[in-house]
């Protein structure tokens, strides 16, 4: 949920409570390189409990990052992609890994 006003401050709390954990930012950065499947995903980020991906991508979904494909299949076929939503923080991202990069 975002908060509207009109400073800086609450831009980046509303940015924040999209983007400010680690595993929304690894996952969209394994999804900056494609659309995956769940266990792709985890495999990817091994770091992360089924829960907390599932946890994670549910929220991610709802606030506008992600978009799920189910495909009719058996067993199912389930597919996570960013939306344009998502795509758009890709040049924040890459800002924040050469920051990292320098500084860290």
């Amino acid at each position: 949920m975002t908060t509207k006003c009109e400073n800086h401050s609450c831009a980046i709390m509303n940015t924040l409570q999209l983007i400010g954990n680690k595993w929304v930012i690894l996952i969209i950065a394994r999804l900056f390189e494609g659309t995956r499947r769940f266990g792709e995903l985890g495999r990817e980020i091994p770091e992360i409990s089924s829960k907390m991906l599932t946890q994670q991508l549910r929220k991610m979904e709802k606030d506008g990052l992600v978009s799920r494909k189910v495909y009719p299949e058996v067993p199912p076929k389930v597919e996570y992609s960013l939306t344009e939503k998502g795509k758009s923080l890709k040049p924040i991202l890459l800002s924040v890994v050469e920051w990292g990069e320098r500084y860290v």
